[in-house]
């Protein structure tokens, strides 16, 4: 163990000489290369560039300062890693992309490398220690990174799902006392658990008579899918209110049919229209005073 931690102080020593001795020449190289990569895009200002140059490398001399073992979990690592998160989140927030931070970083490792190279005084094991060591980080630094993306890309696409969600089953009050439930797409449990409590929580604050549940929109059903539509359909009536199933189209029956579901306690229509005329006589509303 003693061995180990020597071999591990004296690579860092190696590293953190080469900052010393080359920051200058590394700021300058960085900083060329960021405008470059960020400038010329407008991405980032000349400025914002020279500063994180500068704070990249305060940082990394800090790791090295800390102890004679670099601690992964350790304050000074850790603000590295939120550096590089937050500088790829800011590249993309401006338009840039996840693929030109990970050329960076890559470059960055590149700058270091070399300078390694250009130092004759280290011998081929010491030369091989550092580059093991740089590559650890920048290679924890990139996974860091990935992680990070991959858990807002989830984020996003959860919310944009939850967006479609909500606006591929919208309830709507077309006539006082009567919604409608147009359902597009697939159900599935958990959107039918959301279309469900959505639904009977309308019902009650409408106060609402009739539903008219339109699945026109539905382009295939199975046995999974036709246990929702019941479970649906029953609960409205547990609210009390009247259930009309319409836009049953030819092959939805026939599937229904083979399933052995039977619908013959739910008050079914052809269209939407056919279930509206229906809602009227339920409710003795005429069609002169529902055109009124």
């Amino acid at each position: 163990m003693a061995n180990n931690n020597e071999q591990t102080t004296s690579t860092n020593r190696i590293l953190l000489k080469l900052f010393m001795t080359q920051i200058g020449a590394i700021s300058n190289v960085i900083e060329e290369r960021g405008k470059t990569i960020f400038a010329k895009q407008n991405i980032l200002t000349t400025e914002e560039i020279t500063d994180y140059s500068l704070e990249l490398l305060e940082l990394l001399v800090n790791i090295l300062h800390a102890d004679e073992n670099i601690d992964r979990r350790g304050p000074e690592y850790q603000a590295l890693r939120r550096f590089f998160t937050e500088f790829s989140h800011q590249i993309q927030v401006r338009g840039g992309s996840l693929e030109e931070f990970v050329r960076y970083t890559q470059f960055l490792q590149r700058v270091f490398i070399e300078g390694l190279e250009s130092d004759e005084n280290l011998s081929f094991k010491e030369t091989r220690d550092v580059l093991l060591l740089v590559a650890t980080i920048f290679n924890d630094i990139t996974m860091d990174v990935f992680r990070v993306y991959l858990e807002e890309k989830e984020h996003t696409i959860q919310v944009q799902q939850e967006e479609i969600r909500e606006t591929s089953t919208p309830i709507t009050e077309i006539w006082d006392g009567v919604l409608t439930l147009p359902i597009i797409g697939t159900l599935d449990s958990a959107r039918t658990v959301a279309v469900m409590e959505k639904l009977l929580s309308r019902i009650e604050s409408d106060r609402a008579r009739v539903v008219l549940m339109d699945v026109t929109g539905v382009m295939a059903i199975d046995s999974q899918v036709s246990h929702y539509l019941i479970q649906m359909l029953r609960a409205i009536g547990l609210m009390g209110a009247k259930a009309i199933l319409t836009g049953i189209r030819p092959e939805i029956a026939r599937a229904l049919t083979s399933l052995n579901i039977n619908l013959g306690d739910v008050v079914t229509r052809s269209t939407l229209a056919e279930g509206l005329k229906e809602t009227f006589q339920y409710l003795g509303i005429t069609a002169g005073a529902a055109t009124k």
